[in-house]
């Protein structure tokens, strides 16, 4: 029996958005009234959300002002240089003035003011000038059209329930968290469409769409649908979805004008094709970039993007093939397509060929396709993380990411310069996570999960930002000011993803985890299935080879790239398994051979994931109950696991090898 749903609303925090009172008063002078020049919708929330934020971190009730009198001025000012999303903010003389070229920027502008005061910093004397790194900023939401949320870990939808489309407070709650980190598009719903999800584009719901579409453009955010590629076959009628059939064509350009007549402010559409059993143009004998071409076309008239998944793959290989290789099959398909897509596509990249595990390469599409547009894709929803049981501070791993170096060009061949469009004097690009939000009251599951959904806005917006500098405003938003609350939560913060790794998966082999739901130890689980996510260990050693002698893997890179993934003794060695066999007796940079080296790790991993915890309870008197005992409570569940991971790895690989751990621990 499907479990029932609960149908009362719930309750939900405002996470970073919560204000405190701050002790600073020497900013209360800078707050007595307000003035812009905007008149649109997002110069009016501009102003809300400065007023609401004053008033409760100051205690200031700010009027709207004059020109002449305010103290704060939210200015549009033409052809300053800041383009439409970028804003500069000064201070002199006691008064305060945001301008930017577009209501977004001072939206950002004001969400930037915000976070000088949560932050407690002085505004005498200030000058900031920030223009967004990349053009998009997206986050995509698995939710499903019954409630539920695929890889979701933090309770059900607040987008759907029971094959309704929900607009209500939260929905405004959600925009302006997202809006105050960055974020500037949102896929509503599961790239996996089915069922009455098929039917978002029809009329069915065109009154809550357009609700909700007016909320987000209220916070400068696009709304864009996920949509089922065979939609003509189950909506319309016809035989087929082939993209080249006139009648199909014709279909989605009908579809496309009646969506954007009725949802004005409308983004676009995000495609999942021909993967994991979904629809596709090579059901047709046709290629990707004719389907996406087909429906660049038909949303083109409207400035509409076509968002294209590139994680395609043959899901039934068998195990024994060692030359067929899942990391391998991006690269092939969308490569021989480089140019050949039309400039509103954006092909969506994961940021590994595989599937978002603890640490994997950087895919080697970003720096070898030079004339398609792309955007990076990064999952901060756990899946392979902790689930939000485990705390993991994933934006190290972003960062790590967007600062590799491709070896496409001499210069401005970073990831980070290639979906910014520096490379290639690209616009239409960016970057997207899969969203880690629930219903859940702290919206996130685990509290300190926030520090990503919050940390990846940022870092979007700002690349040059540090990962410490993040955590630290994270913290600051969310819990004060307090300095060992700031020391000890950093602390956690940054020990966290080196942990997980630790105890989990070594060396960018990845997986080891239980098949379907993707939770806890399970080192063979994957190891002889269809879906291509081997380890390859025996009694000798273990890793895939993907070198050239190997399946070629290596290859796909740029020839320096090449070159140092391709050789064991270049190979980084956080990498090592994930392109190489290697005996156990292999010695490492450390001195260590691999099998002493995941020995040890496993030890270290669990150690530090008490240690974490141990740190999280000194805190009980700075932080509020309910948080201090909802954190406390994962953070004891990821201890525990952590030891049984660090059990189940480590013994696995003691009966493989034989070799004992050269300390004497137990290992069973």
């Amino acid at each position: 029996m499907k479990e029932e749903r609960v149908k009362m609303e719930k309750k939900y925090e405002k996470a970073w958005l919560s204000y405190r009172r701050s002790r600073n008063a020497e900013n209360t002078g800078h707050f007595g009234s307000v003035f812009t020049n905007g008149t649109g919708v997002v110069a009016e929330t501009a102003v809300w959300e400065l007023q609401g934020a004053v008033k409760e971190l100051l205690g200031c009730h700010m009027e709207r002002g004059s020109w002449e009198a305010a103290s704060v001025r939210l200015i549009l000012e033409p052809d300053c240089g800041l383009g439409e999303e970028g804003y500069e903010i000064r201070e002199s003389a006691g008064r305060l003035t945001v301008a930017s070229e577009g209501e977004r920027g001072l939206l950002y502008g004001v969400f930037a003011c915000i976070r000088l005061l949560q932050g407690e910093k002085p505004l005498e004397g200030l000058s900031v000038r920030k223009i967004p790194s990349a053009p998009l900023r997206m986050l995509n939401h698995w939710d499903n059209m019954d409630g539920s949320i695929e890889r979701g870990y933090s309770g059900d939808s607040f987008f759907f329930r029971e094959d309704k489309v929900l607009v209500d407070d939260r929905t405004r709650a959600y925009a302006r968290l997202a809006s105050s980190v960055g974020i500037n598009a949102v896929v509503i719903n599961n790239v996996n469409v089915k069922g009455s999800a098929t039917r978002l584009i029809e009329d069915d719901y065109s009154r809550e769409l357009e609700a909700m579409s007016e909320i987000f453009a209220g916070y400068g955010i696009a709304l864009y649908l996920s949509i089922n590629f065979a939609a003509p076959m189950e909506l319309g009628g016809h035989e087929s979805a082939d993209p080249c059939d006139p009648q199909v064509q014709q279909w989605w350009k009908e579809k496309a004008a009646d969506l954007y007549r009725r949802l004005p402010g409308f983004g676009g559409f995000l495609v999942k094709a021909d993967s994991e059993g979904r629809p596709g143009p090579f059901t047709y004998g046709r290629t990707h970039a004719e389907g996406a071409n087909m429906l660049a076309d038909a949303v083109a008239p409207y400035g509409g993007r076509i968002i294209w998944r590139c994680f395609v793959y043959n899901c039934q290989q068998d195990w024994r093939e060692r030359k067929i290789d899942r990391a391998k099959s991006g690269y092939d398909y969308f490569m021989p397509l480089d140019g050949k897509f039309r400039d509103n596509v954006i092909l969506q990249i994961k940021n590994g060929p595989m599937d978002f595990q603890v640490r994997e390469p950087v895919s080697p599409l970003f720096g070898g396709l030079e004339h398609t547009n792309s955007m990076l894709e990064v999952q901060i929803a756990q899946e392979y993380t902790g689930q939000q049981r485990h705390v993991c501070y994933l934006l190290p791993m972003f960062k790590q990411v967007l600062e590799f170096k491709t070896c496409c060009r001499e210069d401005h061949d970073r990831v980070r310069d290639i979906v910014t469009g520096r490379t290639f004097g690209q616009t239409n690009c960016g970057i997207v996570a899969v969203a880690n939000t629930g219903d859940d009251e702290n919206w996130t599951g685990h509290d300190l999960a926030a520090a990503n959904l919050f940390g990846f806005g940022r870092l979007s917006f700002d690349m040059d930002l540090s990962v410490e500098e993040i955590a630290e405003e994270w913290i600051a938003c969310t819990f004060g000011n307090d300095p060992e609350i700031m020391e000890k939560i950093s602390k956690i913060l940054m020990m966290s993803w080196p942990a997980y790794e630790k105890y989990t998966s070594p060396l960018g082999i990845g997986w080891m985890v239980n098949p379907g739901y993707h939770y806890g130890p399970n080192v063979d689980g994957y190891e002889y299935d269809r879906w291509g996510t081997y380890h390859r260990a025996d009694h000798k050693g273990i890793g895939v080879d993907r070198s050239p002698a190997g399946t070629g893997y290596s290859e796909q890179y740029r020839r320096l790239n090449a070159d140092m993934y391709g050789k064991r003794e270049s190979c980084p060695e956080e990498l090592l398994l994930f392109f190489h066999h290697i005996p156990y007796d292999y010695r490492l940079s450390t001195g260590k051979t691999l099998i002493q080296h995941i020995y040890d790790t496993h030890f270290e991993g669990a150690l530090e994931a008490k240690e974490m915890l141990d740190i999280w309870n000194s805190l009980e008197s700075k932080v509020p109950v309910t948080v201090f005992e909802r954190v406390q409570k994962r953070m004891e569940h990821q201890a525990s696991h952590a030891e049984e991971w660090r059990d189940q790895v480590n013994t696995y690989f003691y009966r493989k090898s034989m070799i004992p751990d050269e300390q004497g621990r137990t290992i069973y």
